[in-house]
């Protein structure tokens, strides 16, 4: 069954420690490229003399462009494309991309002075890294985001769906005891001796609204139980007034069922099913097997009569319709005809 939690659990590259193995590979992998693909050298033409201070430069340059990286995540992103000030985020870029070109210009005159410095090549070399490491910066921040968003989301929506549910489930419950209630009422005007039973079957009611309906789910033998306990106090109230045929079978093997979830339907034919109807009649049937739940419920109605609404009417089905959409999505299949003077509600239910 699909149940709402909070999921607590993180994904393996989401924790902080793989985030920061993960930059560190990176890294280590883009700056090693240009030692590892650089060609051999040249045993005529000897060592550069100015090796050291090219690789002092490449070292400063990494460091330099690894700040940008983070620099453009942490606070250019969030402090002004997210705040849309982008004439002030360009302003940064342009002011770091001149500092770049100046910087290698001082390094070439204070550490290769027979080097002659060249400006093109280098204004378009610091142009394309600043716009590769801007790319991947502006990218990764952004999937953060997104991911964070998402993660947000989820929680806040399973949050909402646990309230709901909670909301649906106390729903059930007053409507329910509201109509109990009404028949002990009929049965103590009626100085019935059936009123003493009935009282017990209440009370075995209660206590399972009470200590099993508070759970994400129930076996399926509990749940039928409650439903034969509400199907017996019905019938002693209407006795030969309204024939009821019932019909449970349940496998072997137990299922596990949202509680409650059944009996709105059984409730809606008892009270739609009985009173100015001929030869009132109510066929309840629950089969399972292989995993899947077959519960029919059928009474007759009379369609010349137009029942006036209170405010309670309708309040089973809407309930059980909701919670079926939100705690089984696309694991069930919910039918409700009138044809031929029967109401009758077809529900089809995968079992876990």
């Amino acid at each position: 069954m699909t149940t709402v939690v909070n999921d607590t659990r993180q994904a393996w590259y989401s924790r902080k420690w793989a985030q920061v193995f993960l930059h560190a590979v990176a890294w280590i992998t883009l700056f090693s490229l240009p030692y590892l693909l650089r060609p051999s050298p040249d045993q005529h033409r000897g060592p550069d003399p100015d090796e050291h201070f090219w690789h002092f430069h490449f070292i400063i340059n990494a460091i330099i462009l690894t700040l940008f990286f983070y620099l453009n995540a942490a606070v250019l992103i969030p402090k002004l494309i997210y705040r849309k000030r982008y004439l002030q985020f360009t302003g940064v870029l342009l002011l770091l991309f001149a500092s770049q070109v100046y910087f290698k210009y001082i390094f070439v005159q204070a550490f290769i002075s027979h080097k002659q410095f060249d400006l093109k090549p280098t204004i378009l070399f610091t142009f394309f890294t600043q716009l590769f490491i801007l790319a991947c910066s502006t990218a990764w921040r952004m999937i953060r985001d997104k991911m964070n968003a998402d993660k947000l989301a989820s929680a806040k929506e399973n949050e909402n769906l646990k309230t709901e549910l909670s909301l649906l489930r106390s729903q059930v419950s007053p409507h329910f005891m509201f109509n109990v209630l009404n028949n002990m009422v009929a049965l103590a005007r009626k100085q019935s001796d059936q009123l003493e039973p009935s009282l017990i079957k209440l009370s075995s009611l209660m206590r399972y609204m009470l200590y099993e309906a508070d759970e994400d789910t129930v076996a399926l033998e509990k749940e039928t139980d409650y439903l034969q306990s509400y199907i017996d106090l019905q019938q002693q109230r209407f006795g030969a007034k309204v024939q009821v045929n019932v019909s449970m079978q349940l496998p072997e093997q137990g299922y596990e069922i949202e509680p409650m979830l059944l009996i709105p339907f059984v409730e809606n034919a008892f009270k739609h099913g009985t009173g100015l109807i001929q030869d009132a009649r109510i066929d309840i049937e629950l089969r399972a097997s292989h995993g899947l739940l077959q519960f029919s419920v059928r009474n007759k109605y009379n369609p010349e009569f137009t029942e006036i609404k209170d405010k309670t009417s309708g309040i089973g089905l809407t309930n059980v319709k909701r919670r079926l959409n939100l705690l089984y999505k696309d694991e069930y299949q919910l039918l409700i005809n009138k044809k031929d003077g029967w109401f009758v509600v077809s529900l089809q239910l995968h079992l876990h």
